[in-house]
């Protein structure tokens, strides 16, 4: 995103813009009017990452217009990101151009914060770490009070921890969260929240079990395992699957299964095309379950044709999509056996086209 789309005086009529244009994509399928969740206009990002640049002397965090890469834009500072990445970044930088073992080879600097301010910097380089780079970390963390993760080719060493940890209180209740390094969160810590209680609020009336797919580290599990006797959650990636047990057991929920499949395995396994041996972790066959209601986040490539399909027969759907130009292919596939209840529009991502949506479906 170019540093000069960022125009907090103009939020409100960007933002104005935005749903506007996202409405007339949803349009055809005649949703209701959507609730829209504006984002603070500054310091709402708690992820950033910046290419390192060497001249000399200098060293500055730059960012690369498209299509422009031999061109770098020093970044100076970062009005977007949280509080605690502004008050790193002038430090950090002024701590890595004196200290050659830090500095070395440097490539890229990544920051991931927590609305409580607990920090990690990940350092990658085009370098192997040096014997002394560990000692040389750990200094800098002392300073800075943050962990430090050192990343070369075939290479991690970690000063701290490799994940911050993240407390989200949502409709009247704490969650903690592990958010590891280099694996996805939502970057927009307030939106998020408000996500995750407006999917609270479409689940509140519901009965049964529920079957997430795409669970990623339980952002959306946790809160939403309140409101069902059973929750199915599934995921492909092995890290993930990891976090969302290790944030299982923080909180004490104790009615979620995690199980590592894929959504069109999930569907193949549904409709007993196939069978998976990962299902026996569960303690019942996966039809003693009442799965009423499904959950999905997928990635920005939407719903699979396996998943649409399998969608149609549950009672409830709940939609978050990160694309709404594929969450309006899919759309006009589930409302052939669903109506739009409700639709929601989320800004996690100010200054730019991206728009978070939504959208609650109940079987006609």
């Amino acid at each position: 995103m170019p540093l000069s789309r960022i125009t907090p005086q103009h939020y409100a009529a960007l933002l104005e813009e935005k749903v506007a244009a996202v409405s007339a994509l949803l349009a055809p399928h005649a949703p209701p009017t959507p609730q829209v969740y504006p984002s603070a206009p500054t310091a709402f990002r708690m992820r950033a990452e910046f290419r390192m640049w060497h001249d000399g002397d200098a060293l500055d965090y730059v960012m690369f217009r498209p299509g422009e890469p031999q061109t770098p834009l020093p970044v100076e500072a970062l009005p977007i990101a949280c509080a605690r990445i502004q008050e790193l970044m002038p430090a950090l930088r002024t701590r890595l151009r004196n200290e050659p073992v830090l500095r070395g080879r440097l490539f890229q600097v990544e920051f991931l914060s927590t609305l409580a301010g607990d920090t990690l910097l990940t350092l990658v380089y085009h370098r192997a770490l040096a014997r002394d780079w560990g000692a040389a970390a750990q200094a800098l963390a002392r300073e800075l009070g943050v962990s430090i993760v050192g990343r070369s080719r075939g290479q991690k060493r970690v000063v701290g921890r490799d994940y911050v940890c993240e407390v989200l209180r949502v409709a009247g209740r704490d969650y903690r969260y592990r958010q590891y390094e280099q694996a996805f969160t939502q970057p927009n810590a307030a939106l998020n929240i408000r996500m995750l209680e407006w999917a609270g609020g479409c689940a509140g009336a519901r009965t049964g079990d529920l079957l997430e797919l795409y669970c990623g580290n339980g952002n959306f599990t946790l809160p939403l395992a309140r409101y069902f006797d059973r929750v199915i959650a599934t995921e492909v990636s092995k890290a993930s699957i990891r976090a969302a047990r290790e944030n299982l057991a923080a909180n004490a929920i104790d009615n979620v299964q995690m199980i590592r499949l894929s959504a069109q395995e999930v569907a193949q396994a549904l409709a007993g095309v196939r069978t998976f041996r990962r299902l026996a972790q569960l303690p019942h066959p996966l039809t003693h379950y009442a799965l009423r209601t499904l959950f999905v986040d997928p990635p920005r490539a939407g719903l699979d044709p396996h998943s649409l399909t399998m969608a149609a027969g549950f009672d409830a759907i709940i939609y978050i999509s990160c694309n709404p130009h594929t969450l309006s292919r899919d759309l006009a596939t589930l409302r052939r056996t669903h109506r739009i209840a409700r639709l929601a529009l989320f800004d996690q991502f100010p200054y730019t086209d991206h728009m978070e949506c939504g959208v609650f479906l109940m079987h006609r």
